[in-house]
């Protein structure tokens, strides 16, 4: 089981993208699905997380700008109105529940690998 991250590279001040983060294997469901970001010199942060109960959490850097939400085995990261601040590398981080090859069911957080985010005009 491994997370791929996609959908990140260079955007104009104001603009957007949608990275994805897809679980692939024998998925059961996903736990807390959480997005971080980490810019060069900076410590990583938190930038938005769907709880185990569904309830979604942003960084106040990114209230009103960013959204996130999954469908199936996959968790997305919309991001409108970008800035150059939000120039990073943005990693999904999921809880997944999986079925081993010798069939027995495990929880697994999961990192992606990350994907590159530069806002520049």
């Amino acid at each position: 089981v491994q997370l791929q991250a996609s959908g990140g590279g260079l955007v104009q001040p104001g603009g957007s993208l949608r990275l994805s983060c897809a679980a692939s294997g024998k998925i059961y469901r996903l736990n807390a699905r959480n997005w971080y970001r980490q810019a060069p010199g900076k410590q990583r942060e938190l930038v938005a997380q769907i709880t185990d109960g569904g309830i979604t959490n942003f960084a106040d850097s990114v209230k009103g700008r960013f959204t996130t939400d999954n469908a199936k085995n996959t968790v997305y990261l919309q991001m409108n109105s970008l800035k150059p601040e939000d120039t990073a590398v943005y990693y999904c981080n999921v809880d997944v529940v999986y079925e081993r090859v010798d069939g027995t069911v495990v929880a697994e957080v999961l990192l992606g690998q990350g994907t590159q985010v530069t806002v520049s005009s």
